[in-house]
């Protein structure tokens, strides 16, 4: 018991100081660095201003940010009307079938996201499968421009992180007490008022938690737009990247990174409040 309780005092202390030295230090260098001044030659100067914050107000710089939310708020709705759904088939169907539904959700873990974002160049290009394929099938009569627009950039978003939404709500509804259903049609409840007054509400831990894994993702990813939107669609992750390697504007960097930061806490302080909620109301029920 000595031994153990060593062990897990050893395991806290180490993981505390992984996270002082790489989660903590650094977020704390990046928001002093946002209230210092760029210099001409030196990436940083001493002296305290607001001015990178005042930068962001520009409409130019807020117009990221807004498309950057907007893209990722349509990542997160269309990840869910597709997840839930499969979600659903996973955790009803058979057991033996179960593992292998779970293996089809897990394996594009095992590739590169990098890789495989390369490889839907080779479906979304000019020349690609999927024109190719609506050609075949005559429902184009010309080629869709789909590379290196906002578009390409959702498709990249959205097969990226969709075992992300699929995962969480499998696990909720895994754990469903379907006596619970099967006690509603007994009482004569339609099938939609099932699926709206039992089952949505009992998996919505899971849903919170899918769209959260997904929505703040989505914010920060900087290789899909690059890649699939040819840089010309910028959003919040590349604008911070540019900043720090191309413009060498290590505040106006910090700024932006603090500003997401503080979309993030917000977004997570929202999933524990309505992961209460959600539990207050499994208890009422």
């Amino acid at each position: 018991m000595n031994r153990l309780s060593l062990f897990a005092k050893l395991s806290i202390a180490a993981l505390s100081l992984w996270l002082l030295l790489f989660a903590f230090v650094p977020n704390l260098l990046v928001l002093i660095s946002s209230f210092l001044t760029k210099g001409e030659s030196e990436f940083l100067i001493y002296a305290f201003s607001f001015e990178s914050y005042f930068k962001l107000i520009d409409p130019i710089y807020l117009g990221i940010f807004l498309d950057s939310l907007y893209l990722a708020f349509l990542t997160t709705i269309m990840a869910l009307i597709l997840a839930y759904p499969f979600a659903y088939i996973v955790a009803t169907a058979p057991k033996r079938f179960r593992f292998i539904l779970l293996l089809l959700i897990i394996i594009p873990f095992w590739t590169s996201s990098l890789v495989r974002t390369y490889a839907l160049i080779a479906i979304l290009k000019t020349k690609g499968l999927l024109n190719a394929a609506l050609l075949a099938l005559g429902i184009i009569e010309t080629p869709l421009e789909i590379m290196y627009t906002q578009s390409a950039v959702f498709v990249g978003m959205f097969y990226t992180l969709l075992p992300f939404m699929i995962l969480p709500i499998y696990a909720s509804l895994e754990k469903l007490d379907w006596r619970l259903i099967e006690a509603a049609r007994d009482l004569g409840a339609s099938k939609f008022s099932q699926f709206k007054d039992i089952i949505i509400p009992l998996s919505l831990p899971g849903i919170i938690a899918g769209s959260t894994l997904v929505f703040l993702p989505a914010l920060g990813m900087f290789f899909i737009p690059d890649i699939l939107g040819g840089a010309k669609e910028l959003i919040v992750g590349s604008f911070i990247r540019n900043q720090f390697l191309t413009f060498r504007d290590w505040p106006f960097g910090s700024a932006a990174s603090v500003i997401l930061l503080l979309i993030m806490f917000g977004m997570i302080a929202l999933l524990v409040k309505s992961q209460k909620i959600a539990a207050h109301k499994s208890e009422l029920s």
